[in-house]
Protein backbone atom coordinates (compact mmCIF):
# COMPACT_ATOMS: atom_id res chain seq x y z
CA UNK A 1 0.00 0.00 0.00
CA UNK A 2 1.44 3.47 -1.06
CA UNK A 3 1.87 5.59 1.57
CA UNK A 4 0.98 9.58 1.30
CA UNK A 5 1.82 12.59 3.16
CA UNK A 6 -1.00 15.41 2.50
CA UNK A 7 0.22 18.95 4.00
CA UNK A 8 -2.76 20.41 4.38
CA UNK A 9 -1.26 24.09 5.28
CA UNK A 10 -3.54 26.11 2.75
CA UNK A 11 -6.66 25.36 5.34
CA UNK A 12 -4.65 27.23 7.83
CA UNK A 13 -3.68 30.05 5.48
CA UNK A 14 -7.33 30.35 4.32
CA UNK A 15 -10.67 30.46 5.52
CA UNK A 16 -12.07 29.50 2.34
CA UNK A 17 -10.98 29.77 -1.39
CA UNK A 18 -10.29 28.05 -4.91
CA UNK A 19 -7.17 26.20 -3.93
CA UNK A 20 -9.06 25.01 -0.84
CA UNK A 21 -11.60 23.81 -2.97
CA UNK A 22 -9.43 21.89 -5.13
CA UNK A 23 -7.33 20.53 -2.00
CA UNK A 24 -10.22 19.24 -0.05
CA UNK A 25 -11.43 17.49 -3.21
CA UNK A 26 -8.52 15.52 -3.77
CA UNK A 27 -8.39 14.95 -0.09
CA UNK A 28 -12.32 13.95 0.10
CA UNK A 29 -11.15 11.32 -2.73
CA UNK A 30 -8.29 10.11 -0.92
CA UNK A 31 -9.32 9.10 2.35
CA UNK A 32 -11.76 6.93 0.52
CA UNK A 33 -9.43 5.02 -1.16
CA UNK A 34 -8.48 2.00 -0.25
CA UNK A 35 -4.99 1.89 -2.07
CA UNK A 36 -3.43 4.62 -0.09
CA UNK A 37 -2.20 5.07 3.37
CA UNK A 38 -2.73 8.67 3.49
CA UNK A 39 -1.52 10.75 6.65
CA UNK A 40 -2.29 14.43 7.25
CA UNK A 41 -0.19 17.24 8.27
CA UNK A 42 -1.99 20.61 9.56
CA UNK A 43 -1.88 23.44 12.29
CA UNK A 44 -4.83 23.18 14.86
CA UNK A 45 -6.47 26.04 13.16
CA UNK A 46 -7.16 24.18 10.21
CA UNK A 47 -11.38 23.46 11.68
CA UNK A 48 -11.55 27.37 10.65
CA UNK A 49 -11.87 26.27 6.71
CA UNK A 50 -14.94 25.74 5.36
CA UNK A 51 -14.00 23.15 3.69
CA UNK A 52 -11.81 21.08 5.59
CA UNK A 53 -14.80 20.94 8.63
CA UNK A 54 -16.52 18.95 5.35
CA UNK A 55 -13.50 16.51 5.49
CA UNK A 56 -13.99 12.94 7.61
CA UNK A 57 -10.16 12.57 8.86
CA UNK A 58 -9.67 10.65 11.61
CA UNK A 59 -8.02 11.73 14.38
CA UNK A 60 -5.14 8.89 14.31
CA UNK A 61 -4.41 9.76 10.84
CA UNK A 62 -3.08 13.81 11.53
CA UNK A 63 0.53 12.48 12.26
CA UNK A 64 1.88 16.25 13.34
CA UNK A 65 -0.40 19.19 14.65
CA UNK A 66 1.34 22.45 15.00
CA UNK A 67 0.07 25.19 17.05
CA UNK A 68 -1.68 28.13 15.34
CA UNK A 69 0.51 30.65 16.63
CA UNK A 70 3.60 29.07 14.73
CA UNK A 71 1.76 29.15 11.56
CA UNK A 72 3.03 32.64 10.74
CA UNK A 73 6.61 31.01 10.33
CA UNK A 74 6.18 27.15 9.78
CA UNK A 75 4.17 27.79 6.40
CA UNK A 76 7.30 29.16 4.86
CA UNK A 77 9.28 26.16 6.51
CA UNK A 78 9.67 22.71 4.25
CA UNK A 79 8.73 19.51 5.92
CA UNK A 80 10.23 16.97 8.24
CA UNK A 81 9.25 13.86 8.76
CA UNK A 82 10.02 10.84 11.12
CA UNK A 83 12.95 8.56 9.55
CA UNK A 84 11.16 6.03 6.64
CA UNK A 85 12.49 3.29 4.91
CA UNK A 86 10.84 3.22 1.72
CA UNK A 87 9.78 5.73 -0.72
CA UNK A 88 6.90 7.45 -0.03
CA UNK A 89 4.56 10.32 -1.56
CA UNK A 90 4.33 13.68 -0.05
CA UNK A 91 2.05 16.58 -1.50
CA UNK A 92 2.09 19.71 -0.22
CA UNK A 93 -1.78 22.04 -0.49
CA UNK A 94 0.97 24.84 -1.02
CA UNK A 95 4.47 25.14 -1.51
CA UNK A 96 6.09 22.71 0.96
CA UNK A 97 8.20 20.02 0.03
CA UNK A 98 9.44 17.47 2.79
CA UNK A 99 13.05 17.12 3.38
CA UNK A 100 13.35 13.12 3.77
CA UNK A 101 15.68 11.52 1.46
CA UNK A 102 13.00 8.88 0.40
CA UNK A 103 10.43 11.55 -0.07
CA UNK A 104 8.77 11.66 -3.37
CA UNK A 105 7.88 15.45 -3.48
CA UNK A 106 4.48 16.72 -5.99
CA UNK A 107 3.54 20.53 -6.01
CA UNK A 108 0.48 21.85 -7.72
CA UNK A 109 0.98 25.04 -9.31
CA UNK A 110 -2.05 27.16 -9.19
CA UNK A 111 -1.14 30.18 -10.77
CA UNK A 112 1.31 33.07 -11.65
CA UNK A 113 -0.92 36.03 -10.19
CA UNK A 114 1.67 37.48 -7.15
CA UNK A 115 4.44 37.17 -10.20
CA UNK A 116 2.04 39.83 -12.43
CA UNK A 117 0.03 41.53 -9.63
CA UNK A 118 1.98 41.52 -6.54
CA UNK A 119 4.34 44.01 -4.92
CA UNK A 120 7.02 44.42 -2.56
CA UNK A 121 7.88 41.94 0.21
CA UNK A 122 4.64 39.78 -0.09
CA UNK A 123 5.71 39.10 -3.95
CA UNK A 124 9.44 38.48 -2.94
CA UNK A 125 8.54 35.88 -0.23
CA UNK A 126 6.04 34.07 -2.06
CA UNK A 127 8.18 33.62 -5.09
CA UNK A 128 10.75 32.48 -3.11
CA UNK A 129 8.81 29.68 -1.44
CA UNK A 130 6.94 28.94 -4.69
CA UNK A 131 10.17 28.64 -6.81
CA UNK A 132 12.39 26.24 -3.99
CA UNK A 133 9.16 23.88 -4.18
CA UNK A 134 8.76 23.54 -7.73
CA UNK A 135 13.00 23.17 -8.41
CA UNK A 136 13.36 20.41 -5.54
CA UNK A 137 9.78 18.70 -6.59
CA UNK A 138 9.34 15.06 -8.50
CA UNK A 139 6.53 16.46 -10.32
CA UNK A 140 4.57 19.07 -10.92
CA UNK A 141 1.13 19.07 -11.70
CA UNK A 142 -0.06 22.36 -13.28
CA UNK A 143 -4.10 23.27 -13.28
CA UNK A 144 -4.35 24.93 -16.61
CA UNK A 145 -2.12 25.06 -19.88
CA UNK A 146 -1.66 28.80 -19.53
CA UNK A 147 -0.21 27.96 -15.72
CA UNK A 148 1.79 25.84 -17.78
CA UNK A 149 2.63 28.10 -19.54
CA UNK A 150 3.57 30.76 -17.06
CA UNK A 151 5.98 28.54 -15.17
CA UNK A 152 7.83 27.86 -18.61
CA UNK A 153 8.23 31.92 -18.61
CA UNK A 154 9.24 32.60 -14.98
CA UNK A 155 11.31 29.24 -14.54
CA UNK A 156 12.72 28.33 -18.18
CA UNK A 157 15.24 26.07 -16.51
CA UNK A 158 12.55 23.56 -14.88
CA UNK A 159 12.43 20.14 -16.92
CA UNK A 160 9.26 20.16 -18.52
CA UNK A 161 8.90 16.62 -18.78
CA UNK A 162 8.22 16.55 -15.03
CA UNK A 163 5.02 19.16 -15.37
CA UNK A 164 1.41 17.25 -15.90
CA UNK A 165 -1.67 19.62 -16.61
CA UNK A 166 -4.73 17.96 -14.24
CA UNK A 167 -7.46 20.64 -14.93
CA UNK A 168 -9.46 21.59 -12.06
CA UNK A 169 -13.45 20.23 -11.72
CA UNK A 170 -16.60 21.08 -10.81
CA UNK A 171 -19.03 20.57 -8.03
CA UNK A 172 -22.35 18.40 -8.69
CA UNK A 173 -24.22 20.83 -6.34
CA UNK A 174 -24.30 22.76 -9.35
CA UNK A 175 -27.34 21.80 -12.35
CA UNK A 176 -29.90 23.34 -13.97
CA UNK A 177 -33.28 23.42 -11.35
CA UNK A 178 -36.59 23.25 -12.18
CA UNK A 179 -37.99 26.95 -12.57
CA UNK A 180 -41.28 25.92 -11.64
CA UNK A 181 -40.02 25.50 -8.17
CA UNK A 182 -40.74 28.75 -5.59
CA UNK A 183 -36.86 30.24 -4.41
CA UNK A 184 -35.83 33.22 -2.44
CA UNK A 185 -34.67 35.81 -5.11
CA UNK A 186 -32.85 38.69 -4.61
CA UNK A 187 -34.14 40.24 -7.64
CA UNK A 188 -36.41 38.39 -10.06
CA UNK A 189 -35.74 36.07 -12.48
CA UNK A 190 -32.98 37.13 -15.25
CA UNK A 191 -33.20 40.69 -13.71
CA UNK A 192 -29.93 40.58 -12.63
CA UNK A 193 -26.57 40.43 -13.24
CA UNK A 194 -24.19 38.25 -10.26
CA UNK A 195 -20.47 39.13 -9.52
CA UNK A 196 -18.93 36.15 -7.63
CA UNK A 197 -15.46 35.66 -5.54
CA UNK A 198 -12.39 38.00 -4.53
CA UNK A 199 -12.46 41.67 -5.97
CA UNK A 200 -8.58 42.49 -6.30
CA UNK A 201 -7.76 45.10 -8.19
CA UNK A 202 -7.29 42.81 -10.99
CA UNK A 203 -10.49 41.27 -10.80
CA UNK A 204 -11.85 44.43 -11.99
CA UNK A 205 -14.86 44.59 -9.77
CA UNK A 206 -14.65 48.53 -10.17
CA UNK A 207 -14.92 47.75 -14.23
CA UNK A 208 -18.29 45.19 -13.13
CA UNK A 209 -19.41 48.01 -11.31
CA UNK A 210 -19.76 50.36 -14.15
CA UNK A 211 -20.82 48.45 -16.43
CA UNK A 212 -23.99 46.71 -14.49
CA UNK A 213 -24.56 50.87 -14.02
CA UNK A 214 -24.69 51.25 -17.90
CA UNK A 215 -27.13 48.39 -18.22
CA UNK A 216 -30.69 48.02 -17.22
CA UNK A 217 -29.88 45.13 -14.81
CA UNK A 218 -29.47 44.92 -11.10
CA UNK A 219 -26.60 43.51 -9.28
CA UNK A 220 -25.95 40.73 -6.77
CA UNK A 221 -22.56 39.99 -5.06
CA UNK A 222 -21.16 36.95 -3.50
CA UNK A 223 -17.70 36.85 -1.62
CA UNK A 224 -15.99 38.54 1.31
CA UNK A 225 -17.15 41.70 2.78
CA UNK A 226 -17.97 44.60 0.86
CA UNK A 227 -15.16 47.43 2.31
CA UNK A 228 -16.60 51.05 2.74
CA UNK A 229 -14.91 52.39 -0.41
CA UNK A 230 -17.16 49.54 -2.71
CA UNK A 231 -20.14 50.24 -0.77
CA UNK A 232 -19.61 54.25 -1.32
CA UNK A 233 -18.95 53.07 -5.20
CA UNK A 234 -21.98 50.74 -5.29
CA UNK A 235 -24.02 53.39 -3.58
CA UNK A 236 -22.98 56.14 -6.17
CA UNK A 237 -22.85 54.06 -8.95
CA UNK A 238 -26.08 51.71 -8.68
CA UNK A 239 -28.22 53.24 -6.29
CA UNK A 240 -28.97 50.65 -2.66
CA UNK A 241 -31.94 49.38 -4.68
CA UNK A 242 -29.99 48.07 -7.24
CA UNK A 243 -27.34 45.35 -5.84
CA UNK A 244 -27.43 43.26 -3.09
CA UNK A 245 -24.59 41.64 -1.20
CA UNK A 246 -25.14 38.63 0.22
CA UNK A 247 -21.96 37.33 1.16
CA UNK A 248 -20.70 33.83 1.41
CA UNK A 249 -23.91 31.50 -0.01
CA UNK A 250 -23.76 27.62 0.00
CA UNK A 251 -23.29 25.90 -2.88
CA UNK A 252 -27.05 24.81 -2.98
CA UNK A 253 -28.01 28.62 -2.50
CA UNK A 254 -25.52 29.65 -5.15
CA UNK A 255 -26.25 27.31 -7.64
CA UNK A 256 -30.28 28.93 -7.49
CA UNK A 257 -28.26 32.54 -8.23
CA UNK A 258 -26.81 31.16 -10.91
CA UNK A 259 -29.99 29.12 -12.58
CA UNK A 260 -32.04 32.71 -12.53
CA UNK A 261 -29.29 35.01 -13.07
CA UNK A 262 -29.34 36.89 -16.19
CA UNK A 263 -25.44 36.08 -16.61
CA UNK A 264 -22.01 36.07 -14.69
CA UNK A 265 -19.92 38.75 -15.42
CA UNK A 266 -16.11 37.98 -14.52
CA UNK A 267 -13.57 40.75 -15.96
CA UNK A 268 -11.05 39.15 -14.33
CA UNK A 269 -7.07 40.32 -16.18
CA UNK A 270 -5.98 36.86 -14.63
CA UNK A 271 -6.84 33.50 -13.92
CA UNK A 272 -5.32 30.64 -13.13
CA UNK A 273 -8.54 28.63 -13.59
CA UNK A 274 -11.31 30.53 -12.56
CA UNK A 275 -13.94 27.77 -11.39
CA UNK A 276 -17.06 30.36 -11.07
CA UNK A 277 -16.64 29.96 -14.99
CA UNK A 278 -17.69 26.45 -15.14
CA UNK A 279 -19.95 26.36 -11.99
CA UNK A 280 -22.09 29.31 -14.07
CA UNK A 281 -22.29 26.76 -16.91
CA UNK A 282 -23.07 23.96 -15.57
CA UNK A 283 -26.26 25.69 -13.47
CA UNK A 284 -27.48 27.22 -16.92
CA UNK A 285 -25.78 30.79 -16.82
CA UNK A 286 -24.39 32.56 -19.58
CA UNK A 287 -20.28 33.92 -18.73
CA UNK A 288 -19.24 37.52 -20.39
CA UNK A 289 -15.49 37.47 -18.99
CA UNK A 290 -11.97 38.69 -19.83
CA UNK A 291 -10.50 37.12 -23.11
CA UNK A 292 -7.11 35.76 -21.84
CA UNK A 293 -4.62 33.68 -19.14
CA UNK A 294 -6.76 30.34 -18.51
CA UNK A 295 -10.18 32.00 -18.61
CA UNK A 296 -9.74 31.40 -22.72
CA UNK A 297 -8.53 27.91 -22.52
CA UNK A 298 -11.45 26.74 -20.42
CA UNK A 299 -14.62 28.55 -21.27
CA UNK A 300 -15.37 26.65 -24.76
CA UNK A 301 -17.65 28.40 -26.43
CA UNK A 302 -15.64 32.59 -27.28
CA UNK A 303 -19.03 34.28 -28.10
CA UNK A 304 -19.37 36.16 -24.94
CA UNK A 305 -15.92 36.91 -24.26
CA UNK A 306 -14.55 40.69 -24.33
CA UNK A 307 -11.22 41.43 -25.68
CA UNK A 308 -11.20 44.64 -24.14
CA UNK A 309 -12.11 46.50 -20.50
CA UNK A 310 -14.94 48.71 -21.72
CA UNK A 311 -18.51 49.37 -20.77
CA UNK A 312 -19.72 48.91 -24.90
CA UNK A 313 -18.04 45.80 -24.78
CA UNK A 314 -20.06 44.31 -21.86
CA UNK A 315 -23.28 46.14 -23.06
CA UNK A 316 -22.98 44.39 -26.94
CA UNK A 317 -22.70 41.22 -25.04
CA UNK A 318 -25.87 41.42 -22.75
CA UNK A 319 -27.53 42.74 -25.86
CA UNK A 320 -26.02 39.47 -27.72
CA UNK A 321 -27.90 37.02 -24.43
CA UNK A 322 -31.15 39.09 -25.02
CA UNK A 323 -32.46 37.13 -27.61
CA UNK A 324 -33.89 34.16 -26.32
CA UNK A 325 -32.84 31.44 -29.36
CA UNK A 326 -29.37 32.74 -29.09
CA UNK A 327 -29.19 32.61 -25.19
CA UNK A 328 -30.42 29.21 -25.16
CA UNK A 329 -27.84 27.82 -27.42
CA UNK A 330 -25.21 29.56 -25.26
CA UNK A 331 -26.64 28.49 -22.39
CA UNK A 332 -26.88 24.76 -23.80
CA UNK A 333 -23.12 24.96 -25.25
CA UNK A 334 -21.99 26.20 -21.51
CA UNK A 335 -23.65 23.34 -20.22
CA UNK A 336 -21.22 20.63 -23.17
CA UNK A 337 -18.28 22.67 -21.83
CA UNK A 338 -18.49 22.02 -18.24
CA UNK A 339 -19.05 18.15 -18.62
CA UNK A 340 -15.44 18.06 -19.72
CA UNK A 341 -14.70 18.97 -15.98
CA UNK A 342 -14.85 17.05 -12.84
CA UNK A 343 -13.24 16.18 -9.62
CA UNK A 344 -13.40 12.35 -10.48
CA UNK A 345 -11.75 12.72 -13.35
CA UNK A 346 -8.63 14.94 -12.04
CA UNK A 347 -8.69 12.45 -8.97
CA UNK A 348 -7.66 10.07 -10.84
CA UNK A 349 -5.35 11.72 -12.85
CA UNK A 350 -3.34 12.68 -9.75
CA UNK A 351 -3.66 9.04 -8.34
CA UNK A 352 -2.16 7.98 -11.44
CA UNK A 353 1.07 10.39 -11.09
CA UNK A 354 1.34 8.81 -7.44
CA UNK A 355 1.38 5.63 -8.32
CA UNK A 356 3.82 5.98 -11.17
CA UNK A 357 6.07 8.13 -9.37
CA UNK A 358 6.20 5.61 -6.40
CA UNK A 359 6.91 2.98 -8.63
CA UNK A 360 9.76 5.31 -10.54
CA UNK A 361 11.85 5.69 -6.76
Amino acid sequence: MTQIYLDNIIFSIQRSGGISVVWSELLDRLIQDNEFDSKFIEFDNAYNNIFRKELDIKQNKIIQQYESKSCFWRRYFNVKLPNSKIPFIFHSSYYRVCKNKEAINITTVHDFTLEYYGKYIEKKIHCWQKYRAIKNSDHIICISENTKKDLMKFLPNVDESKISVIYNGVSEDYFIIDKLQKHNLPFEKESYIIYIGARYHYKNFDFAIDSVAKSDKKFVIVGNKLSKEEINLLNNKLGIDRYKYLGRVENEELNILYNYAYCLLYPSSYEGFGIPIIEAQKSGCPVIALEGSSVTEIIGDKTLLIDKLTVQNVLEKLNIISDSKIRENLIKLGIENAAKYNWGKMYNQIKDIYSNKKNDK
